[in-house]
């Protein structure tokens, strides 16, 4: 079975969408098309049910959805280990939700640089779904989401809370002075409902950011308040360009680790310590901000 079929069926699966998927592997949307043809062709069966709002798995679909996660998988643990009875450099496939880079994720990519300059390093972003869909079929050996993967061979392991918190370029803001002048930054479920039930007078915002840390940069030349994390707005605090808004609840949000629990030991061993190096760092840039509040 041709690989890419497989790989198309769980990207539009994951995305909902046969555009979306086309981005996602940078090919047209026709190709995906022609590709969940086939696949549906080969299978005999329908995997996909369009409607208006996009695509959606079929009983078929959601049956075939974990074969499918389990044929990519095996095929990337016997390409690794064919791989390495040539003696091919070890390499370490790590992904993380797009929100995490910038906070400890960059920074555990230096580490891991520094400390194993022989081992090929590939970084991915991506959503959680797809992340998760990564680490199962083996194309990733470790991703940063702010979800756990509770799955067998997986091993999820706590990182750090985050802190959000509440700022503006204007000072001396109030939560009860934003109506009108607030976007709501969606950092998931846990945090739209702590949200709506501690400031209820902002929960109707007629601006809503899907965007993660991104919304920083959209938010700074524009005269909105939003929910942002403390260690990512540290230097616009410092600078004056984002100020803390007076009275406003902070909200936690923890970050996990995943990794596979075949992935070699001594890798693990170093991208381990690595990365709660980095999480120390993110930590004590966050504590920076927190003291000011």
């Amino acid at each position: 079975m041709d690989l890419q079929l497989i790989k198309t069926f769980l990207e539009v699966a994951a995305t909902g969408s046969f555009g979306a998927a086309a981005g996602r592997l940078y090919v047209t949307q026709s190709a995906v098309s022609l590709r969940v043809h086939r696949l549906e062709d080969q299978l005999g069966r329908p995997l996909f049910e369009r409607t208006r709002a996009g695509v959606v798995l079929t009983p078929a679909g959601r049956e075939f959805r974990g074969f499918a996660t389990l044929i990519l998988r095996n095929w990337e643990q016997a390409r690794q280990r064919v791989s390495a009875l040539d003696a091919v450099p070890a390499t370490l496939m790590v992904g993380a939700q797009s929100a995490l880079w910038p906070r400890f994720g960059f920074l555990w990519l230096d580490r891991l640089r520094e400390e194993l300059p022989d081992v090929a390093i590939r970084a991915e972003t991506a959503r959680p779904e797809v992340l998760a869909e990564m680490i199962l079929s083996g194309a990733a050996q470790s991703i940063l989401s702010y979800e756990a993967v509770v799955r067998p061979g997986l091993l999820s392991e706590p990182l750090m809370e985050d802190q959000l918190v509440l700022v503006s370029p204007w000072q001396e803001a109030t939560p009860d002075s934003l109506a009108g002048r607030y976007a709501l930054v969606d950092w998931g479920p846990d945090f739209l409902r702590a949200h709506d039930e501690a400031l209820p007078m902002l929960a109707d915002s007629k601006l809503v950011l899907g965007l993660g840390t991104m919304a920083a940069w959209y938010l700074r030349n524009r005269p909105l308040a939003a929910y942002l994390p403390a260690r990512h707005i540290r230097k616009a605090i410092a600078e004056g360009a984002l100020f803390l808004v007076r009275d406003a609840p902070r909200f936690a949000q923890p970050s996990w680790v995943i990794w596979r629990e075949d992935m070699d030991p001594g890798l693990r061993a170093v991208a381990a310590r690595t990365l709660r190096a980095a999480v120390e760092s993110a930590e004590a840039a966050t504590a920076e901000v927190l003291d000011q509040i």
